[in-house]
């Protein structure tokens, strides 16, 4: 059997990168008889694609429209279409091409609902739909009551597995941070700032909500990691998980800092790959933040971690709460304790191996609930 995967999207953010590898280890691991073809976005990058290709040698990648004869060959070889984990059916266009060129089945794993009307027609052309958190299923059984098989499942970048322990051991010992010896922290504007990257125009709203929001949106970071450093002397990696939180980690928290707590912060000051940076945060005591995949990588392996949300990342912090961990979950568009906060992150260094219990149950119901998702996939190919 051959699936072709609709998945890859924007290569600046490592959540986004690692929804893909996320998915084809779980067909590797669930279904290790299919053919796998990735059909990526066309901006994905060789540095991304060659650590994507040294994972799965395997695997077929193409990208290009119905035209182009990679993806032309690629559609007719298919039994199967596979819409990867998302913010939204962000590939529906290829969907729309390969239901128009093929009379095989296609469906949805892991994605957040959001309202567009061309986009639900498509939904109900799929033999299932798996949203990633429970807010979605909801909202799509009330948009959509006449399609049945809407269902809550994972985000596939739980499953992620990468690695570059070489490159993630020498950053750690340049920077002096000890193995289960520091914490993780990411920051996050409201707003992803695409202009900075030349990947969008500049949005006066966003921007101006992004500056109106940003001290609010921190403030209790950085109570956090001052708290984490004076207590219990641990050490707070201020690292990215898109190429803008960088300027973001400098400017919002680290220039904040008091100079003696500073000592004990460590600014990544460039950008990495979900290899490396699943190998630093597997060496960590947990993470916490602004940021949603980073977080579900973590979980992935067992690894703590605090999300804070808000409205404007969708409804996706929500899986946080469906898969066991609202106690991890807080939401900046609401009034939260900043020492209930701190001492939420506290507890991942001095309640480490309660904490890590914690997020071992969350991914075993994940994994439960993957062996559904993949074992539906594999019926419906039959």
């Amino acid at each position: 059997m051959e699936i072709l995967l609709r998945s890859s999207w924007q290569t600046v953010n490592i959540g986004d990168i690692a929804h893909t590898p996320g998915l084809l280890t779980l067909l590797e691991k669930y279904i290790p008889e299919a053919t796998v073809t990735v059909w990526a976005s066309g901006d994905i990058t060789p540095e991304v694609l060659n650590m994507e290709k040294k994972r799965f040698p395997h695997v077929r990648f193409v990208k290009g429209d119905i035209g182009d004869r990679e993806v032309s060959d690629a559609i007719k070889r298919a039994d199967f279409f596979l819409h990867g984990s998302g913010p939204s059916l962000v590939g529906a266009r290829e969907m729309r091409m390969f239901t128009e060129n093929s009379d095989k089945g296609c469906g949805v794993f892991g994605i957040t609902y959001r309202h567009d009307s061309k986009a639900e027609e498509l939904l109900k052309k799929c033999l299932f739909v798996y949203f990633r958190d429970s807010a979605s299923v909801d909202k799509a059984r009330q948009d959509i009551p006449d399609y049945g098989n809407f269902e809550f499942g994972p985000d596939a970048a739980f499953a992620t597995d990468l690695r570059d322990d070489e490159k993630a051991v020498g950053f750690l010992k340049q920077n002096g941070l000890h193995e289960k010896e520091f914490l993780c922290c990411i920051p996050r504007l409201r707003n992803t700032p695409y202009w900075q990257l030349g990947r969008a125009e500049y949005d006066e709203r966003k921007d101006a909500e992004n500056i109106r929001l940003a001290a609010h949106d921190h403030a209790y970071l950085i109570k956090a990691i001052t708290d984490v450093v004076s207590q219990t002397g641990k050490k707070v990696l201020l690292c990215p998980e898109d190429m803008t939180q960088i300027r973001v980690g400098r400017e919002q928290i680290y220039e904040k800092l008091p100079e003696k707590i500073k000592k004990n912060v460590v600014l990544r000051d460039n950008f990495w790959l979900p290899d490396e940076a699943i190998s630093v945060y597997i060496r960590s005591l947990g993470l916490f933040g602004n940021e949603m995949h980073s977080p579900i990588m973590c979980v992935g392996h067992d690894i703590p971690a605090v999300v804070v949300r808000w409205k404007q990342q969708t409804t996706k912090g929500i899986m946080w709460k469906d898969i066991g961990l609202g106690d991890w979950l807080f939401d900046s568009d609401e009034e939260f304790s900043h020492d209930v906060f701190s001492a939420t992150v506290l507890g991942l260094v001095t309640e480490h191996e309660k904490c890590v219990e914690k997020a071992r149950q969350a991914n075993a119901y994940v994994q439960t609930l993957y062996k559904k998702m993949t074992d539906e996939l594999k019926n419906s190919i039959q």
